[in-house]
């Protein structure tokens, strides 16, 4: 039954999640608080992994959800759930969208999608924000303006913006970089 369950949610997650791997992350969150197979904080933890690994973000994320929510089989149920509406979509659309790409309708929707997906993606990088670099439940205790920030994670964050900017190294090499740092002072 978990197999069909996380089927059908990375399926409507694959459906509706238009503009790349980044749009997934609102359904991700919704199915953390729905279903309880994995924390926000758990989401925060697939960006790193699936930011680091080879392939698709929206894949590497559902394959990372599917297999800490049932092991190898729901990492391969995820991942075709995810997969599917897309695979049928672009079968569909292939067919039929040489002779209605001209069309304003088409056309249209095309242009409207784009503010969407931007939305959908501003939407995932302000929640990642909010886990990594603030700490709300001390806040609450302390209302301490020293508190409500993680001042080490911040601090990282400030470095590698700047380092990337002026080393214009690949992002793999800061991601390695990130990843010591985060072992090295516990992140």
């Amino acid at each position: 039954m978990i197999f069909l369950r996380l089927v059908l949610e990375f399926a409507k997650t694959g459906l509706f999640s238009v503009g790349g791997g980044l749009a997934t992350l609102p359904f991700l969150y919704e199915m953390a608080s729905n279903t309880g197979w994995f924390t926000h904080a758990d989401v925060a933890d697939m960006i790193a992994v699936s930011e680091s690994t080879p392939g698709a973000i929206g894949i590497n994320m559902s394959t990372y959800a599917g297999f800490k929510t049932d092991g190898i089989p729901g990492g391969i149920m995820a991942t075709l759930g995810l997969a599917l509406p897309s695979v049928i979509i672009i079968l569909i659309i292939a067919r039929f969208l040489a002779k209605f790409r001209k069309n304003p309708l088409v056309e249209g929707a095309f242009y409207g999608l784009r503010p969407a997906s931007i939305a959908m993606i501003t939407v995932a990088g302000l929640n990642v924000a909010k886990i990594s670099l603030l700490n709300l439940p001390a806040w609450e205790i302390s209302h301490a303006v020293g508190d409500l920030f993680v001042w080490k994670a911040l601090a990282l964050g400030v470095v590698l913006f700047i380092a990337q900017k002026k080393l214009k190294w690949h992002p793999v090499i800061f991601i390695a970089i990130s990843a010591v740092v985060g072992i090295v002072f516990k992140f």
